[in-house]
């Protein structure tokens, strides 16, 4: 018998873990993998290439400094100089805008050559002025109990209307005229989430709300060793606090009396018992694992929508735009094709069920931020890392024919990276020593089999507001579910998403609560 049962060892059951053991409660991890971490792990892709990716996730932004405090993890987030470069579409990408915290200068000559006067600088202070405020008052909320809409509401003040009720496309509509610093705003709204600008279920105003309020600042860095580092300290934490965290050990069954079935790598099954079992999985899931209903029979399955694209180079790709260096460039997030119209048009081509003609996407390098990724070697040759994230690529697409969709989806993604660069990305790829080129690349449907996300959705199911949104859920944790001792302790949770911790430590004080 446990006080505690966890089913899944992604960061938020090792959260989860740290803290209920670090009270003195029994706790056993249960994680069908071989290694612990889920999403945020750090692997080596590629045989013989010393290289350790962030394979799945690959920024921190939601991760709560009180969290890396109260379990003392031995952890490392570097600040990004760079904001993000965006080649611009309508000149070949021969120009571009630059946003550079370093340089305001540059940034706002940018500004000037690609909208050719002040006024979307202005407004794009602005707004960002308005969210970094509402970074400052709400995100403290995330590890409190649920505040009821109206408490948020107050907290939320002017930007109530414009980031909570309204189409995000109508706020952006309102601030800038141009459509390229509309579509690089209107990017944090669409990560993972299949949704146009002016979506009337608002699920685009979730995402960007999660996007720029992250440690009250929104600020995203860099975990230094790459996200497996993460996922390590939260490991280290949770078993010097005297969890038992088993790998290769997959959840079969759990029953609301709290025994939980699984099996080990051998095919053996066993079964634990607990006073409380929390479900590091999408609810989903933990209705399959409950055996309460087929999937989807309650509710439509999840959907995620992205394609990720790892790559590791010889040296970092000449750019069409000889006024920005590469390095420079690609420190930041490098938007590629997102402009607002290009933005709503690869919406369209994906809900007909094609492959966008010119998908959306974006990029960044780890190893300029953080080289420790990369070995010696790598390190002397001048390598460096790619990170791809494709935008409207729902799991739909790739439903039918796995892999012949996902290669399609790649060769669409390549040659829109490649329009706006000055050579083609096989002339500087880096290659095994067996000659193969070191790219790799994850459909919603690959993520779905390898990490267990209904419909490869990186979020578990679309994202929440993180208030409470009826009056009965005020005061709770927003991770409870219809018996009182299941709890969701993963991304599905209000207030999930992204590698935060938070749904982890939540469902962590609700136990703790009772």
């Amino acid at each position: 018998m446990h006080d505690v049962v966890i089913v899944g060892g992604g960061h938020n059951g090792l959260v989860a873990a740290a803290y209920l053991a670090r009270a003195g409660r029994s706790v056993l991890l249960l994680e069908r993998r071989d290694e612990l971490g889920g999403a945020a792990v750090s692997e080596r892709p590629w045989p013989g290439v010393d290289a350790r990716l962030s394979r799945y996730a690959y920024l921190v932004s939601l991760l709560p400094a009180s969290i890396v405090s109260e379990l003392g993890l031995s952890l490392r987030l570097v600040r990004r100089r760079v904001a993000s470069y965006t080649p611009d579409p309508r000149a070949g990408g021969a120009s571009g805008l630059l946003v550079d915290h370093g340089d305001e200068g540059a940034t706002a000559a940018s500004f000037a050559r690609v909208t050719g006067d002040e006024r979307a600088l202005r407004a794009w202070g602005e707004l960002y002025a308005m969210t970094a405020d509402v970074a400052r008052r709400v995100f403290p909320t995330l590890t409190e109990p649920l505040r009821s809409r109206a408490e948020f509401r107050a907290l939320a003040g002017a930007a109530w209307s414009p980031l909570f009720e309204r189409p995000l496309s109508e706020t952006l509509a309102e601030r800038f005229d141009d459509d390229l610093v509309r579509g690089v705003v209107l990017t944090d709204g669409l990560i993972g989430t299949f949704a146009a600008a002016d979506d009337a279920e608002l699920r685009q105003n979730r995402c960007f709300l999660y996007h720029v309020i992250g440690g009250g600042t929104g600020d995203w860095d860099v975990p230094v060793g790459g996200m497996g580092a993460v996922s390590g300290a939260l490991a280290e934490a949770a078993r010097a606090a005297g969890a038992d965290l088993r790998c290769g050990a997959e959840v079969v069954h759990v029953a609301d009396d709290g025994e939980v079935t699984w099996r080990d790598a051998d095919g053996a099954e066993h079964a634990a018992r607990a006073g409380h079992v929390l479900v590091n999985a999408a609810p989903m899931e933990l209705e399959r694992l409950r055996g309460r209903a087929e999937p989807g029979a309650a509710a439509p399955s999840p959907e995620g929508a992205q394609l990720k694209v790892n790559v590791l180079l010889s040296r970092l790709p000449r750019l069409r735009d000889d006024a920005v260096a590469p390095e420079t460039a690609f420190a930041g997030t490098f938007h590629v094709n997102e402009t607002a119209s290009q933005l709503q048009t690869a919406f369209a081509e994906a809900a007909r069920g094609a492959i966008p003609s010119l998908p959306p996407c974006e990029t960044y390098c780890h190893s300029l931020t953080d080289p420790t990724i990369l070995g010696p070697e790598l390190r002397a040759a001048g390598a460096q890392t790619l990170t791809l994230f494709g935008l409207h690529m729902p799991a739909r697409l790739f439903r039918d024919d796995p892999d012949g969709a996902r290669e399609a989806a790649l060769a669409a993604t390549l040659r829109s990276l490649e329009s706006v660069l000055a050579e083609p990305l096989d002339d500087v790829l880096w290659r095994t020593p067996d000659g193969a080129p070191c790219l790799e690349v994850r459909t919603p449907v690959d993520l779905e089999r390898e990490l267990g996300l209904p419909g490869g959705n990186i979020f578990h199911r679309d994202l929440s507001w993180p208030f409470a949104e009826t009056d009965a859920e005020a005061g709770t944790w927003g991770v409870e579910t219809d018996h009182p001792n299941i709890l969701l302790c993963g991304a599905g949770a209000r207030r999930g998403g992204g590698v935060s911790g938070i749904p982890g430590r939540n469902a962590a004080m609700a136990v703790l609560g009772r």
